[in-house]
C-alpha cells in the first residue's frame, strides 16, 4: 500500500463519511529537504469531517496526527493540512 492510500485509509477509519483527499507532492520538493526518489515524502491531505465543527484550528491538526499515528508521520517529510467541517 502506498502511503497516499495509507493516508487516506486511516482518515477514513477516524472520520468516518469525511471527503478526503491526498495528493502526493513529493516531485513539487524535488531537490528539497527531505525529498527522495521515489516520492511519498510530500502530501497535501484534505479533510471536511463533521467532527471538525466544534473543534478549533489546532484541534483539529491534533485530532489529524493521532488518527495517522507517529509510525506514518515518521515516515513522511511535510503534511499539508486543509481541515474543515462542513458548511
Amino acid at each position: 500500500m502506498t502511503i497516499a492510500a495509507e493516508i487516506e485509509a486511516r482518515l477514513a477509519a477516524a472520520f468516518p463519511g469525511a471527503r478526503i483527499a491526498v495528493e502526493d507532492d513529493s516531485e513539487s520538493h524535488r531537490g528539497h529537504s527531505g525529498w527522495r526518489e521515489g516520492g511519498e515524502t510530500h502530501f497535501l491531505v484534505s479533510v471536511e469531517a463533521a467532527e471538525f465543527g466544534s473543534m478549533s484550528r489546532i484541534a483539529r491538526h491534533r485530532a489529524v496526527h493521532a488518527a495517522l499515528g507517529h509510525d506514518l508521520l515518521g515516515r513522511i517529510h511535510a503534511l499539508g493540512l486543509t481541515l474543515e467541517a462542513p458548511a
